[in-house]
């Protein structure tokens, strides 16, 4: 089986959930709080690891005991951490997520040692025809571009998370992702248009056709409940969501990036891999957490 190799973020989450978010200069009281593994790349590697294929992670953690927690934490979940490298002078990142009763959140995050991350990073990674390599912008987007690279000349495929939306990626490494996957807010930040949250499908698959660098680029636009849109020069495939009641869609967008790697990874087409994705995602929505949310396989297949 081919492997998915994530190149990203590792956090140590504070959650706290509450009944509503406090304003400016407002004190709320909270209801629990929780400390636990996060970073969209962590979660992204533990949501494809949860779906039975072989993740590497390529990071970077401070001297530091939560950086300690989270190699145990990549240990426990079998996850290849060989190239989990530890900062000299700086600490484990780490983001600060707030829950409120509707399941909304806000999220500060310090990336810490997160911003450290460099390709000498990954030397000696084995990279094999049919992996998947996926990144997102929580790291140093130079370094996405030089692995990309290296990872299609070896014949693995690239996926990319491009989550914050941030402007300051080269343009190479636009051109060296194979899936490009965003959600509407992000889609309409890089192709330079205002999407509403209701915008028509028609005019969503428009919009990402703008971001196609090569005829055989995917962009993947994930809709919420409404599912996910993938858009090629001359097709569209919409995957219809699963509604479910949400407790916290922090991590939600992190299991869908994770189980398509693994879906692909394993051998699925695109289509069917997107439909496992939104099931997983849809599962992960249910609980609080992001790295310690994500579903096993038995329970996709289970609501499959």
């Amino acid at each position: 089986m081919a492997q998915v190799t994530v190149i990203g973020s590792i956090n140590y989450d504070i959650l706290s959930t509450m009944e509503r978010a406090p304003k400016a200069g407002e004190t709320v009281n909270g209801q629990t709080v929780q400390l636990m593994p996060g970073g969209k790349g962590l979660n992204q590697a533990v949501a494809a690891r949860q779906q039975g294929v072989p993740v590497s992670f390529v990071g970077k953690v401070g001297q530091d005991m939560f950086g300690d927690r989270i190699l145990s934490f990549f240990a426990e979940k079998g996850i290849d951490a060989t190239h989990v490298g530890r900062s000299a002078d700086e600490a484990t990142g780490s983001a600060l997520i707030l829950v409120d009763a509707t399941a909304e959140n806000r999220i500060v995050v310090i990336p810490a040692a997160n911003k450290q991350i460099v390709p000498a990073d990954a030397d000696g990674l084995t990279v094999s025809p049919g992996d998947i390599l996926v990144s997102q912008f929580e790291v140093p987007r130079t370094t996405i571009a030089a692995l990309f690279a290296r990872g299609r000349a070896a014949g693995a495929r690239t996926l990319l998370n491009a989550a914050p939306a941030l402007d300051d990626a080269p343009d190479s490494l636009w051109t060296d992702t194979d899936i490009l996957v965003v959600n509407e807010t992000e889609l309409g930040h890089f192709a330079g248009v205002e999407l509403s949250g209701d915008a028509a499908v028609a005019d969503i698959a428009a919009t990402a056709r703008r971001l196609l660098r090569r005829p055989d680029q995917v962009i993947i636009a994930t809709l919420g409940v409404r599912g996910a849109l993938a858009v090629t020069t001359d097709s569209e495939t919409l995957v219809p969501g699963r509604k479910v009641v949400a407790v916290d869609t922090t991590g939600a967008g992190d299991c869908f990036v994770g189980s398509l790697s693994a879906r692909l990874a394993a051998g699925d087409d695109l289509a069917t891999a997107m439909r496992y994705a939104n099931v997983a995602a849809s599962i992960a929505c249910t609980r609080i957490g992001t790295g310690t949310a994500m579903p096993v396989v038995e329970e996709v297949r289970a609501a499959l």
